[in-house]
């Protein structure tokens, strides 16, 4: 499974199945421009500057289901996902694993970390347009940049777009289409950054204390 397709895992974990997405061959973007460029430095900048983060979230699907909780990231590797009751979802990076768990079910999922978009954004270096990734457009509004990219060896897995604010450059949303169009959209707000976050936020105990199910 690609990393696009387990984004689908986090950002649409109100559905009960993804659907499988046919393979094609990759396709390179023409260069970006000057400005284009510079805003993809901008964003992989802000990225890289993060050493912890903390924020509240909304999860909107096309199917207008909703969901609200609390994100902590603690570069490198750490990242939590709190989703508000009566969800019982717990998203959680442990620096190896991404780690899923339904509450509703016995066993939580254990994801190579390094897969994941998750691995992409607590990696010690982020390059958006390098490597694996791929920059397919970047665009404007008026106060708002939105970048999107793709897994540069399975284009047809879907794409992520990040958008940002320009005053203060901030990530305030990403938004994923799948392979079928299906679109689910996560916004940040009451953002704090550099802040100290308890490392216990970061570690799982699984409920069955068995080896992880990878």
């Amino acid at each position: 499974m690609s990393w696009l397709s387990r984004v689908l895992c986090l950002t649409l974990l109100v559905a009960a199945v993804l659907p499988s997405l046919a393979d094609a061959a990759p396709q390179r973007h023409p260069p970006l421009g000057a400005a284009d460029q510079a805003e993809v430095k901008a964003a992989e900048d802000y990225l890289n500057g993060i050493t912890t983060l903390k924020a509240r979230f909304l999860q909107i699907s096309d199917n207008g289901a909703q969901a609200e909780g609390s994100a902590y990231l603690n570069r490198p590797g750490k990242l939590r996902l709190q989703y508000d009751p009566p969800s019982p979802l717990l998203v959680v990076a442990d620096g190896t694993f991404l780690i899923v768990h339904d509450k509703t079910l016995d066993n939580p999922s254990y994801i190579p970390l390094g897969s994941t978009p998750a691995g992409v954004l607590v990696r010690d270096h982020v390059a958006l347009d390098k490597g694996d990734l791929m920059v397919t457009k970047v665009s404007r509004q008026p106060g708002l940049i939105s970048i999107t990219v793709v897994e540069a060896e399975d284009v047809a897995s879907g794409s992520i777009s990040l958008i940002f604010s320009e005053r203060p450059f901030q990530l305030k949303q990403w938004r994923v289409v799948d392979g079928q169009g299906q679109t689910t959209a996560v916004s940040l707000y009451e953002i704090t950054t550099g802040i100290a976050l308890d490392h216990t936020l970061f570690e799982f105990e699984n409920p069955n204390f068995g080896r992880p199910k990878l």
